[in-house]
């Protein structure tokens, strides 16, 4: 009999284990995954695919922070280090992320590497929309190649690094997104799929609106003093005529040298541009200048963030900048 007691106990121990296993298990499973990007505009994208799955840590989610020279903090460290997935932008534009990446078992995503622009992308759909923005996409970041090597913001020569821009882009970093996703949490393999797809029926439709704006505004010449919008401006079809070096200087925060200001001048106040656009959160006295004179020749000025705001979703987004875009240009 109590040979018979000890193996009962036994066994409702060894049950009670597997029990307290298994709730371990559900826990577990049930803890969202970490997803750290670098801007909120990848965070935002994040967490629209992961849903309730995902945990989104977003670096830089205020212009306080500018890209471009921002240091790392130990509590950014951690957050990747903790990762099961970091998203950033790549190119130059966000630096500090590559120490933090290093030594991190994270999955890890650089949207710029999406790009067609970008020396050996990692996709080559060259689809409709490659073929026939390709050439705009290049006119759009012919003034990202100077200044390269500046200290934490180094340039890929020729490639403008502020891909975010690109609606085409971005859905190839969705699609990777939703990808990596399922592979780290394949039980929602379904959920990830089907934020995926709507998201890119959000994406789809704003390109269509892009493909509209550039049969009605194709050519139409726009003074770009910073590279941001760039790639926005090359798929609605404007021609920057900016001249060479100004809009690197702003980007650097270095002085436009006298001549090229003059230059710059000139084509703004003998009204040659139909708008100017402009980075909302970066400038200087000669940008200044330039706003200036288009607003006392009566163009437009039309400005760009590099942030999402509070609770805006990236579609929400990139449809304002077109709608700012069309409205100054009568698209």
């Amino acid at each position: 009999m109590q040979k018979r007691l000890s193996v009962l106990a036994i066994a409702a121990v060894s049950a009670l284990a597997l029990t307290g296993c298994s709730a371990a298990a559900d826990t577990g499973d049930d803890e969202a995954l970490q997803v750290v990007a670098s801007t909120n505009v990848y965070g935002q994208l994040a967490s629209q695919i992961g849903g309730d799955r995902v945990e989104v840590t977003s670096l830089i989610d205020s212009a306080e922070k500018d890209p471009h020279g921002y240091e790392a903090t130990a509590r950014d460290r951690l957050a990747v280090q903790k990762a099961d997935l970091v998203i950033e932008n790549g190119g130059g534009y966000d630096a500090f992320m590559q120490e933090l990446i290093e030594g991190s078992d994270a999955v890890v995503i650089t949207a710029a590497e999406f790009s067609h622009d970008y020396p050996n992308a990692v996709v080559d759909d060259h689809d409709e929309h490659a073929d026939e923005h390709g050439d705009e996409h290049a006119e759009g970041t012919e003034h990202a190649d100077e200044g390269a090597g500046h200290e934490g913001h180094s340039h890929i020569e020729g490639f403008n690094e502020h891909v975010w821009f690109d609606a085409h882009t971005v859905s190839h970093v969705a699609e990777q997104i939703a990808a990596d996703l399922t592979e780290i949490d394949p039980a929602a393999k379904a959920e990830y799929a089907a934020a995926a797809e709507k998201l890119a029926a959000d994406l789809e439709g704003i390109e269509g609106e892009l493909h509209a704006l550039h049969e009605k505004l194709q050519g139409t010449p726009v003074f770009i003093t910073e590279p941001l919008p760039g790639a926005l401006a090359a798929a609605a079809g404007l021609d920057d005529v900016a001249p060479d070096g100004f809009a690197s200087a702003v980007e650097e925060g270095n002085e436009v040298a006298p001549a090229t200001l003059l230059e710059a001048l000139s084509l703004v106040e003998d009204g040659e541009v139909r708008a100017v656009l402009a980075n909302a959160q970066t400038g200087g006295g000669e940008t200044s200048r330039i706003e200036d004179a288009a607003k006392t020749a009566g163009i437009p000025v039309v400005t760009f963030h590099e942030l999402l705001e509070a609770d805006q979703s990236y579609a929400e987004w990139m449809r304002t900048a077109i709608s700012d875009l069309a409205a100054a240009l009568g698209g």
